[in-house]
Formats: C-alpha cells, sequence, structure tokens
C-alpha cells in the first residue's frame, strides 16, 4: 500500500486519500460512503447526482446536494416526473445545481421511469438495483490501485437500466452508485471504515 492511500486526519484515523481535507468530504467519508442506501426514491436521488458527477468531483456535487435537494423537490420521483420544458428553462438558471440541460432533463425522464417501475409496485427500483450487488469480498483492497472504476455487475446494472429507458446510468455510475451505496465496501486497508476479516487459524 501507498502511502498515497490513506491520509491521517487530525484526529489521527486514517481514511482512504480520496477523501481529502475538506470537512464535508471527511464526514461524507464517515457517515455515508459505503453505506447501504435502501429504498427507491433514496436510490433514484442516488443514481441522479452520480449521473450529475460524471466528469466532475463528487465533491463538487456534494457542496451543490440540497441545492440539487431544492431544485427537484426532494427528488420525489412523482412530483419531478411532472417537471415541464419551462421548470428546465428555470433550473438551467439555477446557481445552487450543475446546469448542464441534458442531465436535468435525464433527472426529470429517469423520475418518469421510476414512477413507472414503482407505482404498482413499491420497491421495484431498490430490487432491481440491489439484484446485481456482488458476492461480499473475502479480503480487504490493498491500496486504491485495486478500486476498479466497472465491473461486470454495473456493466450489467447499466444495460438493465439503460433497457428501462434510465439515461446517464453508464457503468462507472452504476458503479460508483455501488460503492456509495454499500453493495460494494472499497475502503482500502490502513482506513478506519474498512472491512476486518477474520484470519484463518
Amino acid at each position: 500500500m501507498s502511502r498515497a492511500d490513506i491520509l491521517v486526519g487530525d484526529d489521527g484515523m486514517g481514511r482512504c486519500a480520496w477523501s481529502g481535507s475538506a470537512a464535508e468530504y471527511l464526514r461524507y467519508h464517515d457517515e455515508e460512503w459505503g453505506q447501504p442506501i435502501r429504498g427507491d426514491q433514496k436510490l433514484y436521488e442516488k443514481l441522479c447526482l452520480e449521473g450529475f458527477q460524471a466528469g466532475l468531483s463528487w465533491i463538487t456535487i456534494l457542496r451543490r446536494r440540497e441545492g440539487f435537494r431544492a431544485a427537484f423537490h426532494g427528488f420525489d420521483p412523482q412530483r419531478v416526473a411532472v417537471m415541464t420544458p419551462t421548470d428546465v428553462d428555470a433550473l438551467m438558471q439555477d446557481t445552487g445545481i450543475i446546469r448542464n440541460r441534458a442531465k436535468i432533463e435525464a433527472t426529470i425522464q429517469n423520475a418518469r421511469i421510476t414512477e413507472q417501475l414503482t407505482a404498482s409496485d413499491p420497491g421495484a427500483l431498490d430490487r432491481l438495483i440491489w439484484s446485481f450487488a456482488p458476492p461480499a469480498r473475502k479480503s480487504t483492497l490493498a491500496g486504491l490501485a485495486e478500486v476498479p472504476a466497472v465491473t461486470a455487475e454495473s456493466t450489467a446494472l447499466s444495460s438493465a437500466l439503460r433497457a428501462l429507458g434510465y439515461r446517464f446510468v453508464g457503468p462507472t455510475t452504476t458503479y460508483a452508485l455501488m460503492q456509495a451505496g454499500g453493495m460494494v465496501d472499497d475502503h482500502v486497508h490502513g482506513c478506519w471504515k474498512a472491512p476486518v476479516f477474520a484470519t484463518e487459524p
């Protein structure tokens, strides 16, 4: 493991180096990233935010998350699904979010699909996404170089979502969802959040 893989904070705790030193990023690393996300609405929100993150750093999205929530009605799929082109034009002036028309329109489109999928079958999006969770690893990742960007499971999940009409759900985005949503545990060795495995006798 490279020393660059782990940063030791002022509290003496080792963390995955990507968490940096910004207070909001440290809190996100410690309290959210890698924790299981369940529920249609929460997963719809996370999927959309990961889509907005494409090409940007996650902290850029994190710092605007409350702005996104305000702009998209708390990511309530039912409310987002009825947003109009006039709403899109208004959001293109909203400095509290990333003003990317294609991603804004995708968020609305994804809400409509989520609403269709779950209206008569609550939990359908949750079950679909979690059905692609890979088997748990049997050892901790040695360092950041071992963290993949795409896996067979994220590629399959991307294909399943695209087949339903979801947008901005490429394999890299869906793997980021798997990481953030606790479907995989990519905290690396030396991080205080890394999983601990029993050693063989």
